[in-house]
């Protein structure tokens, strides 16, 4: 029986040990999983930050860059500008040289029209004078030969002059038609420069609205990751709490229950020395002595009883004892109840 009771005692007090070593460490593994959870969510939150930062950045470059081809467009806008300008006033001159040279021309037929016709319709009129004998013929001929000479001569100089105004106006006209072919070349090279200037600004534009976009996404991932991470922190504060409420409870179950072993300990060893007294006293004598042990979960009585004497024993959070009377009283929350009876007879 007393076997029994060591074995059952054993079981018990290993049962508290292992309690009482692994809620503990229970409770520090459940810190360490949420600790790691926490600076998992912390590492993303700010991986999240990182990533809307670069996006501004990048944004901002393309704004800068935007602005650098909008100036540029607009200063070769003005210099688009001012070429048509030119250009308008070059065409404006070559129409102005061109009409002119149509209206010298038309001067010149003109004239050479009219001397032509007043050379062709020149005549002379000779009175005869049949008293005389005149070499008619030798006279028309001198007259035609200076009348001759003279147009050839004015034919001439007013070929020359025209030709030379001609040669002038020719001269002026190829001058501003290379300047006007130049401006055109310039105007056409400047019109594709604007084209291909568009075409990089709607490719910005298009950029900038991409940009514009993942910065907006990039910054709704990261408030509903911000509110996720503070939701999982929240929840982990709390659990974190919870952990420390059950650590802290199950410390003071784990007090009581040393208090439960000092208090066992103490009893144990007190039967061990009444039982030793008792066996020592009834050895020199005969007696017949019984001895009642209750065990509670708040602490254990015992009484003894016998043919001369008796007494009782009280232990647990509060216990008593007495020698001389049968009974003995202590503890308190009964929840098991063992009993075990020795009777023990000597003659």
């Amino acid at each position: 029986m007393e076997q029994k009771k060591k074995r059952e005692d054993n079981t018990y007090y290993q049962q508290q040990h292992w309690i009482s070593i692994s809620a503990p460490t229970f409770t520090h593994l459940q810190l360490d999983g949420l600790g790691n959870e926490k600076m998992k969510l912390e590492g993303e939150l700010r991986n999240m930050q990182g990533l809307v930062e670069d996006f501004k950045n990048k944004y901002k470059d393309e704004i800068i860059k935007r602005a650098s081809v909008e100036n540029e467009f607009v200063l070769l806008k003005k210099d688009v500008d001012a070429a048509y300008m030119n250009k308008v006033e070059l065409e404006a001159k070559v129409d102005a040289l061109q009409d002119e040279i149509n209206f010298l021309r038309a001067v010149y037929e003109t004239e050479l029209r009219e001397l032509q016709s007043q050379i062709k319709d020149t005549s002379v009129i000779v009175e005869m004078d049949n008293s005389r004998n005149l070499d008619m013929d030798s006279i028309v001929a001198e007259v035609r030969a200076q009348y001759e000479d003279i147009a050839n001569r004015s034919r001439a100089e007013a070929e020359s002059w025209y030709k030379q105004k001609f040669e002038e106006m020719q001269s002026s006209a190829g001058q501003y038609g290379e300047d006007l072919r130049s401006t055109k070349s310039e105007i056409a090279e400047l019109t594709r420069m604007i084209a291909r200037l568009q075409n990089e600004i709607d490719a910005v534009k298009g950029q900038r609205a991409n940009l514009e976009a993942q910065i907006a996404e990039a910054e709704e991932r990261g408030e509903l990751a911000v509110k996720d991470a503070k939701l999982r922190i929240k929840d982990l504060e709390e659990a974190l709490q919870r952990a420390k409420q059950d650590m802290a409870r199950q410390v003071r179950e784990y007090q009581e229950l040393m208090n439960v072993k000092l208090a066992l300990d103490i009893e144990i060893a007190t039967y061990r020395k009444l039982l030793e007294g008792e066996e020592s006293r009834l050895s020199s004598g005969g007696a017949s002595a019984t001895i009642h042990v209750q065990q509670t979960s708040g602490g254990l009585s015992s009484g003894f009883s016998g043919s001369g004497a008796g007494f009782g024993y009280g232990g647990g959070y509060g216990g008593a004892s007495g020698y001389g009377g049968g009974s003995g009283y202590g503890g308190s929350s009964i929840s098991k109840t063992s009993v075990t009876s020795v009777s023990s007879k000597r003659y």
